[in-house]
């Protein structure tokens, strides 16, 4: 069944799988004679959706002279099967390349694209699977635990239940649980899945990534996947589409490390984006990347193959190489006071730290997370009322004498222990621009503590979101450290009888003391081989 819609032809059509099971698609193509070049997206949310919601609508790039194709994946939308998440899609993912590329629609060349879990779908194969002509995976990655769950040994909170619990709806509505579906939506719409949310998984999506994932030790390698993307895949042309507040963004940069290693010449560009709102120019930055490697056509007005975005000079750059010598650093001082008065700690560049700080934290009002990549709210935020709670040790350099750059990977070092057995260092780095009272956030990071561990003095580490943003002389630097980010991660209840969650009246208050001698704030560089990400 097809239909003709300015110019534009919508068909579906089936692939069935070697086991039986039917894959459904939706077609768009120019009308008039083919064939044409393919783009292919495999998704788990409804071809008709065909995730606009970040994309263009696949008739705008058939009017640039592709073939579509948006395809269901096995156990969602109108194909057969059962959902299984991403362990399912190497085995789907070459066979629906095959398919695509006879279709008569088809020329025989195949780019895919689609970011998220449509990122995850492009990569993922065996190893002698024939690659596609190119990729453009944007906001993913192949590690379940670091770029899909965790972070710093922490669940990400409302980013997992959310995400968890709309796969679940998609269940329930496909096999016609009207009431599975309401509980759901009503849990999201009045943010009661903070708290029932992990019921909701386990009653209504058992067997579903999410609640997997929540009941995996971020700790044990041994319960975890890293999904395999075939050498040659990663050697083809690959766009890499990422933003700063994204929390998949290190798994975009370990696809870049990866694709490099494999001898491929990846394209990266880290704009001003969450995970659902991009800038306007990736559509016509991804249309020059098919168009060039699809339709043999030249950029006209070609693109820099990397780009940053600075965070604070709202312009793009190029990635700077690695400064030589030694790198900036800053030690973390105060006598006590930095969770009472914002102006006694200190970030002293190229200094020692040195000092203590006691904080205390109370499970009845934890410290919000705003903003950022794990936020509710993801983004830009300011945070001056955050960093004046009493429970927020701050630490600030003195005004700039000389313009600084931060691009790459924050990461910080420094002893902390606590009264109970049971901590998080949740990690704030901020611009204050000159002659302003604002604290502008740049980055975060968090690190989870369980056990007897928490109890001993002991050197934490701490790795923040990467960045790309510029201070001016006279801005300052700032850290602030907290023991939560409430809902971004769940409350770390302080002993290990009860999980980290919402608050409970089995959360503990924790006392946390922070001993400053040899605490280090680096940043590592993005093309020094010192990102973590993994």
């Amino acid at each position: 069944m097809s239909a003709e819609t300015s110019g534009i032809v919508c068909q579906s059509a089936a692939l069935r799988t070697a086991d039986g099971v039917v894959l459904r698609s939706r077609l768009w193509h120019p009308s008039g004679e083919g064939p044409w070049p393919a783009l292919l997206m495999r998704q788990p949310y409804g071809s008709r959706i065909a995730s606009t919601v970040t994309y263009a609508h696949p008739s705008w790039w058939a009017s640039h002279g592709f073939l579509v194709v948006v395809q269901d994946v096995r156990g969602q939308g109108e194909s057969e099967g059962r959902f299984r998440g991403f362990g399912q899609e190497a085995a789907d993912t070459p066979a629906t390349h095959a398919w695509v590329r006879q279709l008569p629609e088809c020329n025989g060349r195949l780019g895919v694209y689609g970011f998220s879990y449509q990122g995850l779908t492009q990569l993922t194969a065996a190893e002698s699977a024939p690659p596609p002509e190119c990729t453009a995976p944007a906001m993913t990655g192949l590690d379940e635990r670091r770029h899909w769950s965790c972070e710093g040994g922490a669940h990400w909170w409302h980013l997992g239940l959310g995400w968890g619990l709309q796969l679940a709806a998609l269940q329930a509505q496909r096999r016609g649980d009207a009431t599975a579906w309401l509980e759901i939506r009503r849990s999201l719409e009045d943010n009661r899945y903070l708290r029932d949310g992990p019921t909701l998984l386990e009653r209504h999506d058992p067997e579903g990534m999410a609640w997997s994932w929540l009941n995996n030790d971020p700790s044990n390698d041994q319960q975890w996947t890293v999904h395999h993307a075939p050498e040659s895949w990663l050697q083809r042309p690959m766009l890499l589409i990422g933003g700063w507040w994204d929390p998949h963004l290190v798994g975009l940069l370990d696809l870049w490390h990866r694709s490099q290693a494999a001898g491929g010449q990846p394209s990266l560009h880290i704009g001003p984006a969450s995970h659902l709102q991009w800038w306007p120019e990736t559509q016509q930055l991804m249309l020059q990347f098919f168009q060039q490697h699809l339709q043999d056509r030249p950029p006209q007005e070609p693109q820099p193959s990397h780009q940053l975005w600075n965070i604070t000079q709202h312009q793009w750059n190029a990635i700077p190489a690695p400064a030589t010598g030694r790198s900036a650093s800053w030690g973390l001082r105060s006598h006590g006071l930095a969770c009472i008065d914002p102006s006694e700690g200190a970030l002293v560049a190229n200094g020692e730290g040195e000092g203590s700080v006691v904080i205390v934290h109370d499970p009845w009002r934890p410290v919000p997370a705003i903003g950022g990549h794990l936020g509710t709210n993801p983004g830009p935020a300011e945070r001056t009322a955050v960093d004046q709670r009493s429970d927020v040790a701050t630490f600030t350099t003195a005004p700039l004498v000389d313009e600084l750059l931060l691009s790459g990977q924050p990461h910080l070092l420094l002893d902390a222990e606590a009264d109970q057995p049971g901590f998080d260092l949740c990690i704030s780095l901020s611009r204050l621009p000159a002659e302003t009272n604002s604290v502008d956030q740049l980055s975060t990071g968090v690190v989870r503590v369980r056990g007897e561990e928490a109890l001993q003095p002991a050197r934490r580490s701490v790795i923040l979101q990467p960045l790309h943003a510029s201070l001016a002389c006279g801005d300052r630097l700032r850290i602030s450290v907290a023991a939560a980010a409430w809902p971004a991660i769940g409350v770390n209840p302080g002993h290990d009888a009860v999980a980290c969650g919402a608050p409970s009246p089995e959360h503990r208050v924790v006392t946390l003391t922070l001993k400053l001698a040899g605490s280090t704030l680096q940043l590592n560089p993005f093309d020094s081989g010192r990102l973590k990400l993994d």
